[in-house]
């Protein structure tokens, strides 16, 4: 099972780790990619100030930002699982999985970002503020850069098991599964069951929660339908719209 994660707006900070080694990420078919990006980034941002929060879309109360970026060079690095934070990974709790969980978690989950592409929640990384959505002056809207080196590394990846696409909109624009791969896809909308409406906040703790329950149960449902089964027995209200595509119903909002 291969999981597709957003990642957090908000991230911790670097700490005082050893710096980045770009050669160390997983992925490394996304190597050249993300020199790219990590190049112009630092470039922008070690530039004008102003220029750079406009690109970045960063309001004045997160002028430091900017200078984070300009210094991701040298800035310490951590675990993509530390550095990532946010409801969806207050929900996820990695560092409360028991270690086969946790050992799970590094196998499965990939989070995707407009700096790295995508990385392994155990890939050490510096914090850095670079969403997907951003068009850098040089390289464009990240999202439509991304899709050419993701689409040569992520079939691949992908194994023969369930792809489970937790992302948002913006992230899901730089790889879209497709054949075979697509087939064993599943999406996940998050309900509140009395409404049937989304809603944010509960959106992302709920499918952290999910993720969370599938680590610890060991769960490796190899199609949307048995993934269906696997949340039920979890139990989870499961709803099946149309072909992978999967609505999890909850009453409360928390």
């Amino acid at each position: 099972m291969l999981v597709l994660l957003p990642p957090s707006e908000g991230k911790a900070a670097s700490g005082s780790g050893a710096p980045l080694e770009p050669g160390s990420l997983s992925l490394p078919g996304l190597a050249a990619a993300r020199a790219t990006v990590l190049e112009e980034l630092v470039e922008l941002c070690a530039g004008d100030e102003d220029k750079a929060r406009e690109v970045l879309g960063l309001s004045e109360g997160l002028r430091g930002e900017v200078a984070k970026n300009a210094g991701l060079r040298t800035a310490g690095a951590r675990p993509a699982g530390e550095i990532y934070t946010g409801v969806l990974y207050d929900a996820l709790g990695l560092a409360t999985l028991d270690t086969s969980a946790r050992e799970r978690a590094g196998r499965s989950l990939l989070v995707f970002s407009g700096l790295w592409g995508a990385v392994r929640v155990d890939d050490r990384i510096p914090s850095y503020r670079c969403s997907m959505g951003v068009k850098l002056p040089g390289l464009g809207a990240l999202g439509a850069y991304w899709r050419t080196p993701m689409a040569a590394v992520l079939p691949e990846v992908a194994g023969d098991g369930l792809v489970l696409d937790l992302r948002s909109a913006a992230y899901a624009t730089a790889w879209k599964p497709k054949g075979e791969v697509a087939a064993r896809t599943a999406t996940v909308r998050v309900l509140h069951a009395p409404t049937r409406k989304v809603v944010s906040h509960f959106n992302k703790a709920t499918k952290g929660r999910i993720v969370r329950s599938l680590l610890e149960a060991g769960a490796v449902p190899g199609s949307p339908g048995e993934l269906v089964e696997a949340l039920r027995d979890l139990g989870y209200v499961v709803e099946t719209p149309g072909a992978g595509k999967l609505d999890v119903l909850v009453d409360e909002i928390h």
